[in-house]
């Protein structure tokens, strides 16, 4: 009778990784990523209940998470990071200065959930690389995250004023972005904020535009790339469906097919977009 030889799992384990994007907008940020081996959450700026209810959406559990990554210190980015890492025993990465900054909003954190992570470093976190990098916003020290994983990569890359050329390069290529549409320039120009809130939103430490959002964007694209969201929308001075007009046309002009070479996504400030495969 003949034998047979016992198969490599390793030809059979998950290559690269899945996304959701759980919330984004001015009222609150989180980002869910997942391999066979790690579970993770970038920012949490939704409540600790709203957290269950976006994570069981998309048919996972967030006792199951084990890190957390946080931006910059704004609260809609943190205002739920204290009661998950106390709940779940999450472990929480930032720069020193981002934990300097929000110290009073996340409250008590055991010191052996608190970890030290700089822009510009790479770390290894089982099967996936995190690459952090430096953005313009008006926090402490701002800096967001690609993930890594067997030649696949996923950037978030929000609330900053401006893309340097330098970054675009960087992070050129990848296959999947949440890049920022914060606002629409004439709407914020016509909206409620008092003067003073409309030109920080339009300094160089504010927030992308559709426009530049968009634009930024279209500079780093690549064949690779399949996935491009439209994230961090306001409220008050944007529109979904302006938002994704806007990039859509700029892609066009650039010569570039969206959702056909590559799904333009929407983005939603209270509900999940489903688990993707990046």
């Amino acid at each position: 009778m003949k034998k047979w030889s016992l198969i490599n799992v390793e030809l059979f384990e998950q290559k690269g990784f899945k996304i959701s994007v759980l919330a984004s907008g001015s009222s609150g940020n989180a980002t869910y990523i997942e391999t066979p081996k790690r579970k993770m959450i970038v920012d949490c700026g939704l409540s600790g209940k709203k957290m269950v209810e976006l994570m069981a959406s998309i048919g996972r559990n967030l006792a199951d998470v084990d890190t957390l990554f946080v931006t910059h210190e704004h609260r809609d980015h943190t205002h739920g990071v204290g009661v998950l890492a106390r709940k779940y025993k999450m472990n929480v990465y930032a720069n020193e200065a981002t934990w300097q900054a929000m110290d009073r909003i996340v409250g008590k954190i055991p010191i052996e959930q608190k970890h030290i992570i700089e822009p510009d470093e790479l770390k290894t976190f089982s099967d996936i690389d995190v690459q952090t990098f430096k953005v313009s916003h008006d926090a402490a020290n701002p800096q967001f995250y690609a993930f890594q994983k067997d030649q696949k990569q996923f950037v978030i890359l929000t609330d900053t004023g401006y893309v340097s050329e330098r970054l675009r390069a960087q992070l050129r290529g990848a296959d999947g972005y949440l890049i920022e549409s914060n606002h629409d320039l004439e709407l914020l120009r016509m909206g409620p904020y008092p003067w003073s809130l409309k030109q920080r939103i339009l300094s160089d430490e504010g927030h992308l535009s559709n426009n530049d959002g968009a634009l930024a964007v279209s500079e780093m694209l690549s064949d690779k790339t399949k996935h491009v969201f439209l994230g961090h929308l306001s409220k008050e001075t944007n529109m979904k469906q302006i938002a994704y007009d806007t990039a859509f046309q700029i892609m066009v002009e650039k010569g570039l097919a969206p959702n056909q070479h590559f799904a333009l996504h929407h983005t939603e400030p209270y509900a999940a977009q489903p688990l993707i495969d990046i």
